[in-house]
């Protein structure tokens, strides 16, 4: 985990919400030069610093409402730090909490060099990441649409369709296959809403290749040479990691994807695991499914799987496959190489 620990003359707080964000400024010798409420917005938080701003640091709590704040003040040329939600215990863990004192101590975080940082996400690919993310949402939710039409097909103990019905072709007059007029209706919605996604999904994946090619073409193309990462895995790996340059190490990159447990240990001795959440749930997503895929259509992959599975069991095989393959990417990133089969299930 990394802190801010830089020194500056005046420490901002910003405990921040969607129409309201309460403002704590601190001193270097850590007095309470200003603490007000103010109504969420360029104008209110630019007055309120503007006798500070000299050798101002604003920090902010990660929460959906931090991109506005992080683009002015780098359109101001203001410093700006985003705090990890998690690690900010401080807060959390407080028996008094309310906006007035988590404000102050995310300036006192500051001020001390326990402020936790997250990574400021670059502006001109946030938006795709989030279009990226809201497609992954809606693949989603056809998944969910699929498994309530069979579902009800067990519910009624109907004959089995013989064909997968995410094919759009076999879809076609299945809910005439179900003999009660409601539940026909309710099929009928749910193989409309399966088309409907069908139609924008490919439309909004077309986008996305088009803008990807924009920002790191060759990042794309090396992730697409490992076996199992497809055009859309691609997508969401590239557009989670931005740079990997942003890792020094590939314990750090595996760390941060989930790929590793966070184990508890004090006086040599191990006391479980937690903080299973921190990290990015889509990287962690996008490498288990890279897992199963690495085994479709490749004999050396499940002979390299089921070499684990009599060294670690079948339960684990899976997550060190994914953790390997995050490795295997950190370093195809880094060395701007492609993937090698070979040296893979050699390693």
């Amino acid at each position: 985990m990394r802190f801010y620990t830089q020194r500056r003359m005046f420490y901002c707080g910003v405990d921040l919400h969607a129409r309201w964000m309460y403002l704590c400024i601190l001193s270097h010798e850590g007095e309470i030069l200003f603490h007000k409420n103010l109504p969420a917005g360029p104008e209110p938080f630019l007055k309120a610093i503007a006798p500070f701003r000299d050798g101002i640091v604003v920090g902010a709590e990660c929460i959906f409402t931090w991109y506005w704040l992080a683009d002015l003040c780098e359109r101001e040329g203001i410093e700006f730090v985003l705090g990890h939600a998690l690690y900010m215990r401080a807060i959390h863990g407080a028996k008094v909490k309310n906006d007035k004192v988590d404000s102050q101590k995310i300036a006192a975080l500051l001020r001390g060099g326990t402020f936790p940082m997250a990574f400021v996400y670059p502006r001109e690919m946030r938006a795709t990441r989030d279009l990226l993310r809201r497609r992954t949402h809606l693949v989603r939710r056809r998944a969910d649409l699929l498994a309530h039409i069979q579902n009800t097909n067990s519910q009624y103990n109907l004959p089995e369709f013989g064909q997968k019905i995410a094919t759009p072709g076999h879809r076609t007059g299945i809910a005439d296959a179900f003999p009660e007029p409601a539940v026909r209706r309710s099929i009928a919605i749910d193989v409309e809403l399966i088309d409907h996604l069908d139609l924008m999904l490919e439309r909004r994946k077309k986008e996305i290749e088009r803008t990807a090619r924009h920002h790191d073409p060759q990042a794309l193309f090396l992730l697409r040479t490992v076996h199992g990462i497809g055009a859309t895995l691609g997508l969401v790996i590239l557009y989670e990691i931005q740079s990997i340059d942003r890792f020094e190490r590939v314990q750090d990159f595996c760390s941060y994807a989930r790929l590793v447990k966070c184990l508890h240990e004090s006086s040599g001795k191990r006391s479980g695991k937690s903080w299973s959440k921190i990290g990015n749930v889509h990287l962690k997503w996008a490498f288990s499914e890279a897992a199963v895929l690495f085994l479709r259509a490749n004999p050396e992959g499940m002979k390299y799987k089921k070499r684990l599975e009599r060294k670690h069991g079948k339960a684990k095989a899976l997550s060190i496959l994914a953790h390997r393959l995050g490795r295997a990417v950190y370093y195809i990133l880094k060395r701007r190489k492609a993937f090698d089969m070979k040296i893979f299930l050699a390693s």
